[in-house]
C-alpha cells in the first residue's frame, strides 16, 4: 500500500540535520515529497532573504536519494496558504522537524480544513549542533 509522506523546509544551508530529518521522514512511508520554501515565503516567515535561491535549494534537495520528488511551495500571501499544497498533494503523513512548527497547532489546522494527514515530529539530530541559523552565525553570515 502506498503511503505518501510530505516534508517542508527552507533547506538554505543543507547540513546533516536536514539529511537526518528527511531520512527519518522517508521511513514513515513509501513516497517522500519535499516542499522547498519559496524565497518570498522565507522572507515572510523568517524576516530575511535566504542565502541560496529557491532554484538552487530545490536542486539540492531533489538530488538526495531519500527524496522521491522535490517541489517548490506555493507563493504564499499568508501563513495559512501552506494548507493549499497539503490539500493538493494529499499526504498520509506530514513530517515536521523538532523546531519547525507547533505540531498540535498544525493538527488543529488540518482538522479544521478536513485534511486527514497524520503529523509526526521528527526528533533532532545532535540537537543544537546542526541548525542553519547557528551555522550561519558561526560563519559570520
Amino acid at each position: 500500500m502506498k503511503r505518501r509522506v510530505l516534508a517542508f523546509g527552507s533547506f538554505d544551508l543543507l547540513h546533516p540535520g536536514h539529511i537526518s530529518y528527511l531520512a527519518n521522514a522517508r521511513r514513515l512511508g513509501t513516497e517522500l515529497i519535499v516542499v522547498v520554501a519559496r524565497d518570498s515565503s522565507i522572507r515572510m516567515f523568517k524576516g530575511r532573504r535566504p542565502l541560496f535561491g529557491e532554484g538552487d535549494r530545490l536542486r539540492a534537495i531533489g538530488s538526495l536519494r531519500v527524496v522521491d520528488r522535490a517541489i517548490l511551495g506555493n507563493r504564499l500571501s499568508s501563513k495559512d496558504g501552506m494548507y493549499d499544497i497539503v490539500r493538493k498533494l494529499k499526504p498520509d503523513v506530514i513530517a515536521v522537524g523538532y523546531d519547525q512548527t507547533d505540531a498540535s497547532g498544525l493538527r488543529k489546522g488540518l482538522a479544521k480544513r478536513g485534511i486527514k494527514a497524520k503529523v509526526v515530529v521528527i526528533p533532532g539530530y545532535k540537537t543544537g549542533r546542526y541548525k542553519s541559523s547557528k551555522i550561519k552565525r558561526m560563519m559570520g553570515i
